[in-house]
């Protein structure tokens, strides 16, 4: 387990985001990115919720923003070390980016991205 501040773990979801190639990060459209220092009970690691790209018709307007929520507390208790947190948490953001692409977590899987 890796014990880490709010403040420094919101860092590593920005770096992680950061990361994203700009012809992708540009693309997306619509997203809160939030972080939940306690996490729900059990082991996800984060959580997309919304409408993906590629399900977003002409009409999609005036809509509350999709929402990926990454867990501070089930990915620390996952971590070993700092360094293992962050490729954690930079798979984690990866993977619900993908989901906001209208990817699934069977293509995730097989992208390495589960």
């Amino acid at each position: 387990m890796v014990a880490i501040t709010v403040a420094a773990f919101e860092d590593l979801v920005t770096e992680a985001l950061a990361d994203i190639p700009e012809g992708l990060r540009g693309r997306i459209d619509n997203v809160a990115v939030l972080v939940d220092a306690a996490s729900p009970p059990g082991a996800l690691f984060g959580r997309y919720e919304g409408v993906p790209l590629t399900e977003r018709l002409n009409g999609y307007s005036g809509v509350a923003p999709d929402r990926i929520t990454v867990f501070m507390g089930t990915l620390c208790a996952a971590a070993d070390t700092v360094e293992d947190l962050a490729r954690l948490v930079r798979t984690t953001v990866i993977h619900e980016i993908g989901h906001h692409f209208g990817i699934d977590d069977e293509r995730l899987d097989e992208l390495g991205w589960a």
